[in-house]
């Protein structure tokens, strides 16, 4: 493999009179030995021959590994990897590109964006979390730190770090959140907030609970999407919001369509809603509400139109902050849920309208029903596998991670059965044929060896006397 080291103070060719080297017009003035000639690499500069033959074998051996990794690309500052490298590489859907770069730029590159990138190490990074959990909650920092990871996993990728800090060092460990067991409500909560909703927004209750989606998804949901002969749903699409507040139509989470079964009267009420608030057309643009820059993605955010089931009552889609903070809160707060915590005060004209100011409750949001749906699917039994499908998750160790506790009988099964274990008084067999050997059993005075002794069994035991005046019972051979 290619690679030399250059005397950078001495010219290449000897004089021809003296058969000297002459000094070059560098001489003393920088690293005299240079190392150059490795594909890939960028020459470096050392003062001894003696670092620059150990640097120049060391950078060998890991190039043929692919190992190799120059201290100096790890230099660049954390927020110049990100802002010149990281980020535009980007291709995340809108409606996660927002949130995420809002977290990044908010906590991570005011914490750690003048740190260069093979600086950051564990206590830099202790030190960071530690700074976090003082700004954000505890599912947040989580979030973020994932974010962080990706970020340093690139890096890595691009030959600027070696390993990622993230997961090099034991002592820094992630934020993790509290484990919160999803909440389920009771069908007199359900039917209370349902009655505080104005009459047209009564049926995303319904469909929340009835089909188990989400807040987007039933948004998204178009009269064309109800199969009333085959008695499904079929969930293709749900109503995003980019952080710009522009909406469009996307896959639902995951990039995962699904076909849910419609209860009969689930199928009843929607009927009676279309009778009542009939669909309204909708034509947004497929997948990113961004102009498009060329023929392909004019092809993939073609705009599509719909027939809406809910809208607002001039006919608009919903926009789900607006309906969050004026009709879903306001239920609540009608159910005796949460209660309203300030005023806000606002002029209109001649006019001053007060409003409520609710907290956030997300245990209580849209997303209730949804557990309430997997809640009442599980304890009437139904397969896990069945309820994964029909929440469309990618796999049902998710909703056996959210939902294990609604499964009937849970943890009292296995309670029965090493109660049963460990019932004193019971008698111990030892089958037929078994290896096992030793002291197995103490009789009492009118017991005998033979009853132990499984009919047919070859064994050879000793006994002796115990100080109470029965047998302890000793298996030598079986």
């Amino acid at each position: 493999m290619a690679g030399y080291i250059e005397d950078r103070w001495l010219k290449k060719r000897p004089d021809k009179e003296t058969g000297r080297r002459e000094r070059t017009s560098l001489w003393g003035k920088c690293k005299r030995y240079r190392v150059k000639g490795i594909p890939g690499i960028q020459d470096r500069s050392f003062d001894t021959s003696k670092d620059a033959k150990q640097w120049l074998a060391s950078a060998k051996t890991d190039t043929k590994r692919g190992e190799f990794v120059d201290p100096r690309d790890g230099a660049i500052s954390l927020n110049d990897y990100i802002e010149e490298y990281w980020w535009p590489g980007r291709t995340d859907e809108p409606s996660t590109k927002g949130p995420m770069r809002s977290r990044i730029w908010n906590h991570i590159i005011p914490l750690l964006g003048d740190f260069a990138l093979r600086e950051i190490d564990a206590a830099s990074l202790r030190a960071f979390k530690a700074e976090l959990l003082t700004r954000v909650e505890e599912s947040t920092a989580e979030v973020i730190w994932r974010h962080l990871t990706t970020i340093f996993s690139a890096a890595v990728d691009d030959k600027r770090l070696l390993k990622n800090p993230c997961k090099a060092h034991r002592s820094v460990k992630p934020p993790k959140p509290s484990q919160k067991k999803a909440k389920a409500w009771r069908r007199s909560v359900v039917d209370l907030v349902r009655s505080s909703l104005q009459e047209r927004y009564r049926f995303a209750v319904d469909l929340g609970l009835g089909l188990g989606l989400r807040q987007g998804e039933a948004f998204g949901l178009a009269e064309e999407d109800f199969d009333f002969e085959a008695c499904v749903v079929h969930i293709r699409r749900q109503l995003r919001w980019d952080s710009k507040g522009r909406p469009y139509f996307c896959l639902p989470k995951g990039g995962k369509t699904r076909t849910v079964p419609l209860p009969p009267n689930l199928a009843a009420r929607a009927r009676a809603h279309f009778r009542r608030f009939p669909s309204t057309s909708c034509t947004l643009p497929w997948r990113n509400p961004e102009p498009p820059a060329n023929a392909l993605e004019a092809r993939q955010r073609k705009p599509i139109t719909v027939q809406l089931v809910l809208t607002t009552s001039h006919g608009n889609r919903i926009y789900y902050r607006t309906w969050n903070e004026r009709s879903w809160k306001p239920a609540l707060a009608a159910a005796g849920l949460i209660q309203a915590v300030d005023e806000k005060v606002r002029r209109d004209g001649g006019r001053i309208r007060r409003t409520p100011v609710y907290p956030a409750q997300r245990e209580d949001m849209f997303h209730v029903l949804r557990h309430t749906y997997a809640s009442v699917q599980l304890e009437a039994g139904e397969s896990i596998v069945s309820v994964s499908t029909w929440l469309g998750h990618s796999s049902p160790n998710i909703t056996l991670d959210h939902y294990a506790h609604f499964i009937p009988g849970a943890g009292r099964r296995g309670l029965a059965v090493m109660d049963t274990w460990l019932e004193q008084d019971q008698p111990q067999i030892v089958p037929e044929k078994s290896l096992v050997t030793g002291w197995i059993k103490k009789l009492a005075p009118d017991q005998q060896v033979k009853d132990l002794i499984p009919s047919g069994a070859s064994m050879k035991v000793k006994y002796k006397e115990t100080a109470r005046g029965g047998l302890a019972v000793n298996i030598i051979e079986c």
